[in-house]
């Protein structure tokens, strides 16, 4: 029998680094003498791999590799510095701990940030044991392309029925359906609800403590007809 799948989006899902992802962005415009579209647009890119997401923030008039070269340095100049930080989320810790528990349960991430940013995560808050599949910008196409799924279910022996993609943006959303997995959103990201449900979330949870159960009702399997 093959086992459950549970995968979680890092930014706006589990980690609350919306004022870190924003500054950098500001201090990216700034420094190549460009405008920086506002706080909306910038939280609407959040998810894509970084040269995807700097090309749809800032239009193509400087090199993508320029633009990813100068976030990259920044963010990492500005991190952990006062005001920074990347907090976990309200109930995020005690709702991994709880899913990590379950038998044929397995945890994964999918997110557009690199593999080095995911292990700063990692080491930050003593993740090492705790996820089977990490599936992040380097090795596959950016959401909403669903190759981050798919990787994450063969490298577990997951089946899409019993995979869950857990994310806050409409890229998660898109990248659940095209997989063929069930989407969960969640109403404390970057991204509002009525959006992330037009891109095709199955659910929406109002708080962390509340995916357990979703995500349990989304494993189950369904009833046998009687007869």
């Amino acid at each position: 029998m093959s086992p459950d799948l549970v995968l979680f989006d890092l930014d706006g899902t589990l980690l609350n680094s919306a004022e870190i992802i924003i500054r950098t962005q500001e201090l990216t415009a700034a420094e190549h003498g460009l405008a920086f579209p506002g706080r909306e647009k910038g939280f609407s890119i959040i998810g894509l791999s970084l040269d995807i997401a700097l090309a749809e923030l800032f239009g193509d008039t400087v090199p993508a590799a320029d633009l990813s070269a100068t976030y990259k340095r920044i963010f990492g100049q500005l991190r952990g510095t006062p005001g920074m930080e990347e907090p976990l989320f309200d109930g995020i810790a005690a709702t991994l701990a709880d899913v990590a528990g379950w038998d044929r349960t397995r945890l994964g991430i999918a997110t557009g940030k690199t593999r080095r940013g995911v292990d700063y995560v990692v080491d930050l808050y003593g993740w090492h044991d705790l996820f089977a599949t990490i599936q992040t910008a380097d090795s596959a196409p950016s959401k909403p392309h669903p190759g981050m799924i798919r990787q994450a279910m063969a490298a577990t022996g997951a089946d899409p029925s019993r995979t869950v993609m857990i994310g806050d943006s409409v890229h998660d959303m898109r990248m659940a359906k095209a997989a063929g997995v069930t989407a969960i959103a969640v109403s404390w990201g970057f991204q509002p609800p009525a959006m992330l449900i037009a891109a095709g979330a199955d659910v929406v949870a109002a708080q962390a403590h509340d995916l357990p159960a979703l995500i349990r009702q989304a494993l189950r399997p369904p009833a046998r007809a009687a007869g």
